[in-house]
């Protein structure tokens, strides 16, 4: 007796990212807010964020990005675009269709995932069951923000934090022994902690409410010390699922990829998981935090600068809020960003 054909595997072929032009450091914040650049730095670890300019949305980001990755990968033919933001151009539609649509990729499946910052993860593991399934031989995932659209310019906590720009991959069929392969994508979540990072207005629970809308409602609320608490333990905790069913040790990671929140819950992490800062890939000093497009951003930019070699061992982890988080590995292929 003979078993059924092998299930294709998720494989990694492209890499984009995209950084808007425009570059707000601690000093231009300090100005305007009660804080510092030293405050920033020590809390942080940023120094510097990119945000985007007047007129520039979420899918001009996108754009930019996926092209990057679609040319990273030999520009294949594109099945299904998945696009993780919770910045996206409009509440309905979704900004996928317009992406793919302004990329040239047809009438391909395309829609949105709203994760927040483990956007990108959970992007990967979707992607990898339409790749198993064979509903698609390739997959565009971006994660793409305008996070300074959604952040009070008052609340100091999260105006120093968040930033805009966007990464991209392009994943193809392939086999589960091939550089690039995706391990096993763990993810979860935690719908009772949903306040802890919460944008309350907007939605159908305050239209449904009879109250006109709250003032600031619009604007992303974070609880930070239990969202701190809440990241360590769940990218901790998926991370080493992750890990696991590699059959990886955390020795065995040249690379700790994380969500790039903020410096000192990266440092948490990486004591948690025994993995010194430096084997972990950063960027969050220039960039900030970009939600979903972190952790796409950081490959972008370590595949262009170097830092990823081929046959290197990487683990990828993100938390965000909902609560949803997750983790993946992956073994980095012969693959350069694209122009």
């Amino acid at each position: 007796m003979t078993g059924g054909p092998a299930v294709p595997a998720a494989v990694l072929a492209g890499v984009g990212g995209y950084l808007p032009p425009d570059v707000v450091t601690n000093d231009d914040l300090s100005a305007r807010l009660d804080t510092s650049d030293a405050w920033i730095r020590s809390r942080t670890g940023i120094a510097e964020r990119h945000v985007a300019p007047r007129g520039t949305a979420t899918s001009d980001l996108a754009v930019a990005a996926g092209r990057q990755a679609l040319r990273s990968a030999g520009s294949p033919a594109i099945d299904a675009v998945l696009l993780a933001t919770m910045t996206p151009d409009h509440p309905s539609p979704a900004t996928a269709p317009e992406v793919a649509t302004r990329l040239g990729l047809g009438n391909v499946a395309a829609f949105d995932i709203t994760a927040m910052c483990a956007g990108f993860v959970y992007g990967l593991g979707v992607a990898a069951g339409l790749i198993a399934g064979r509903a698609a031989e390739h997959v565009l995932v971006i994660g793409a923000e305008v996070l300074t659209t959604v952040v009070d310019p008052s609340d100091r906590a999260l105006a120093v934090l968040l930033a805009d720009g966007a990464g991209a991959v392009v994943l193809r069929a392939g086999t589960p022994d091939e550089p690039g392969a995706l391990g096993r994508v763990v993810l979860g979540s935690d719908g009772t902690r949903g306040e802890l990072l919460r944008i309350a207005g907007g939605g159908s629970r305050e239209r449904q409410s009879g109250r006109p809308p709250a003032p600031g409602g619009e604007y992303l609320r974070m609880q930070g010390r239990e969202i701190f608490r809440q990241a360590v333990e769940r990218m901790t905790e998926s991370s080493r699922s992750a890990l696991e069913a590699a059959d990886w040790k955390s020795g065995d990671v040249d690379h700790l990829v994380a969500h790039q929140a903020n410096a000192r819950i990266l440092a948490a992490l990486g004591a948690e998981l025994d993995i010194p800062a430096e084997r972990q890939l950063t960027n969050i000093a220039h960039t900030g935090n970009t939600s979903a497009a972190s952790v796409p951003l950081v490959l972008a930019e370590a595949g262009a600068d170097g830092r990823l070699r081929p046959g290197d061992r990487l683990l990828l982890t993100a938390f965000g809020g909902g609560l949803t988080w997750g983790a993946t590995t992956l073994v980095w292929p012969d693959v350069r960003p694209g122009r």
